[in-house]
């Protein structure tokens, strides 16, 4: 895509003369690659941009970390962009060329991408691109990029807002399975976004960045919004451990009471099984030592009467000692309003807030 006060030029796999015009023609030449396997077709771009060795192979190796590196008049800039669709976490590496009259962006050619909007302005003829440089163009695609994480991690907070009240109801060997993938992705993002905001910091410091002073507000903003996507990220990557903990808590809660009923069941029946063992040893009861109630009339039900009396009195005895109650399930309201009692700040008799 070439662009000027004339107008608005587009292309789709456009030849070596076309583009060698399009830069003789136009203030501003916007060329996007996708795909990386034709190396040949790498180095000719290279060539026709006047693009370093060097940069084209960190062009060709896609595991580079966000970066921004200064090649005289040009600027080099690497990025991790993420893929639309799909139930994982994947980005695809971004390397963005800027020159004084041209952009060259690589992509690995994975289908779809966030630049859509950038492309959607240039064919509507946005005065906003159109009667400005190329450092604009690559403030506006930076600014694209960025901007598509943010519906991302909405998508996770949504996400783990459903896992907390699983974790708090009935928690299953899923939710933790779900937790743990989260935790990944929330990882993977991080090692994304505190190299990016490096990168864009690095070109706000950089005077020689050929960037003229008002696309440098421009980045400011874009800088502003990487730190509000570390916060969230932060945020998020906290509560994400506080469910796993909090799972693992529940599920050790639930153990301990499945243990508690049992033991209590065993001990209830521990000496009712002393007592039937007693008196089914069947000895002769001709012998008036040999179990007298054996020839007893009311023996049987005075035996069960016992066995009656010494449950209800190890249950009366446990039920004093407070073995008998049981830890109520945890309540959504409850555990909000400790969470709102511990955030917000206490007010002392003269109505100032006092340190939490």
């Amino acid at each position: 895509m070439a662009y000027g006060a004339q107008g608005v030029l587009e292309r789709d796999q456009p030849l070596a003369g076309e583009i060698s015009e399009c830069l003789g023609r136009f203030p501003v030449t916007w060329l996007d690659l996708d795909g990386l396997g034709d190396r040949d077709s790498i180095l000719q771009v290279g060539d026709l941009f006047g693009l370093h060795q060097l940069a084209l192979e960190d062009v060709v190796n896609v595991h580079q970390r966000p970066k921004v590196e200064n090649y005289g008049d040009c600027q080099f800039l690497v990025a991790r962009m993420p893929i639309p669709g799909g139930d994982r976490l994947q980005t695809e590496q971004l390397s963005l060329f800027l020159g004084r009259n041209f952009v060259v962006t690589f992509q690995e050619g994975v289908p779809g991408d966030c630049l859509d909007s950038v492309r959607m302005q240039l064919r509507g003829g946005s005065p906003r691109l159109l009667g400005r440089g190329a450092d604009f163009l690559t403030y506006a695609i930076l600014d694209a990029l960025v901007d598509s994480y943010f519906p991302l991690l909405e998508s996770y907070g949504e996400r783990l807002e459903t896992l907390e009240d699983d974790v708090l109801g009935t928690p299953g060997r899923e939710t933790i399975v779900q937790l743990q993938v989260i935790r990944r992705d929330l990882l993977t993002l991080r090692r994304v976004f505190w190299p990016l905001r490096e990168a864009v910091a690095g070109l706000l410091r950089d005077h020689a960045a050929g960037l003229q002073d008002e696309t440098r507000l421009y980045l400011r903003d874009v800088s502003d919004h990487t730190v509000q996507l570390l916060d969230l990220l932060e945020t998020y990557r906290e509560i994400a451990a506080g469910l796993v903990d909090l799972y693992l808590s529940s599920v050790s809660n639930r153990m301990n009471e499945i243990i508690k009923t049992l033991t209590i069941v065993s001990t209830i029946f521990i000496p009712l099984s002393f007592l039937a063992g007693v008196y089914g040893m069947n000895f002769d009861p001709a012998s008036s030592w040999n179990m007298p109630e054996l020839r007893w009339r009311y023996g049987y039900p005075a035996v069960l009467a016992l066995m009656v009396a010494v449950a209800l009195g190890l249950l009366g005895w446990m039920h004093r000692r407070g073995w008998l109650s049981s830890s109520d399930p945890l309540d959504h309201r409850e555990v909000e309003r400790a969470l709102a009692t511990r955030i917000m700040p206490a007010r002392d008799p003269g109505g100032t807030a006092s340190e939490p």
